[in-house]
């Protein structure tokens, strides 16, 4: 291999030596130079070279169409990334921008059921169903049901304020209600005695609720809310501020 690239290199500088005058010779001794190495069977020193392409056909950028390709898909599969980085960027800040930002509700005024002034006692829990409403942006609470349902993640801070009232001292005030998180007691108040006719107690949390849960105040089994007045029990929640599920 190394003697045909000698004679080779050879038959180039004396190609080139002989100047402009033999330009017909010259000529014969590139073609010469091009069916030697057309037809050298051996393995060439092209390196990351396509020797092929070199030595067998045209000479020009078919030589480096390999590396032109595999930049190419190197290029365009950056180019994806980097727009589905951008997309992803622009979801979140539409997300932490845009209405659904807007969340917040009060409810308040626990509705009676039966003929003793009281709501319960009933032998499962149950949502207080706070049935006024005066805010209710983003639509999460449902008064029917007394339940706030998240629509979207995020730190919220709730507020629940239990108020009841028996009639009269030597009546019993008994009653336990409880801030659940799908299910799972956040905080609690109760009070079980005959010495105050009427009572009051209010809890305020900060909890971090995904998209779809539930919060609810509730009323334990066996006890009850009674002698309610406008605007005593309230119950009420709003977006601090959003996460990424």
């Amino acid at each position: 291999m190394k003697t045909a690239v000698a004679a080779l290199c050879l038959l180039g500088v004396l190609c080139i030596s002989r100047g402009a005058a033999q330009g017909a010779a010259t000529s014969t001794t590139f073609q010469l130079m091009k069916e030697t190495a057309v037809s050298y069977m051996g393995e060439l020193p092209c390196g990351d070279w396509d020797c092929e392409c070199a030595f067998k056909r045209q000479r020009g950028c078919c030589c480096v169409a390999d590396d032109a390709m595999k930049l190419e898909d190197n290029t365009i599969e950056r180019l994806v990334q980097i727009y589905m980085g951008i997309d992803d960027l622009a979801n979140q800040v539409k997300e932490f921008t845009g209405p659904a930002t807007k969340v917040a509700f009060t409810a308040m005024d626990v509705r009676l059921e039966n003929g003793n002034n009281c709501f319960g006692p009933f032998t499962t829990e149950v949502c207080i169903p706070f049935n006024t409403i005066s805010l209710n942006e983003g639509n999460g609470y449902k008064p029917t049901l007394g339940i706030f349902t998240a629509p979207r993640s995020g730190y919220y801070s709730f507020t629940y304020s239990i108020y009841s009232n028996v009639g009269a001292q030597g009546n019993r005030l008994y009653y336990l209600a409880r801030l659940m998180l799908d299910g799972e007691v956040v905080a609690s108040s109760w009070e079980d005695n005959r010495e105050d006719s009427e009572d009051n107690a209010s809890q305020t949390v900060v909890l971090r609720v995904r998209r779809g849960c539930q919060v609810y105040v509730q009323l334990y089994s066996g006890r009850q809310l009674c002698g309610q007045q406008p605007g005593r029990s309230t119950f009420s929640g709003f977006l601090l501020y959003p996460i990424t599920d």
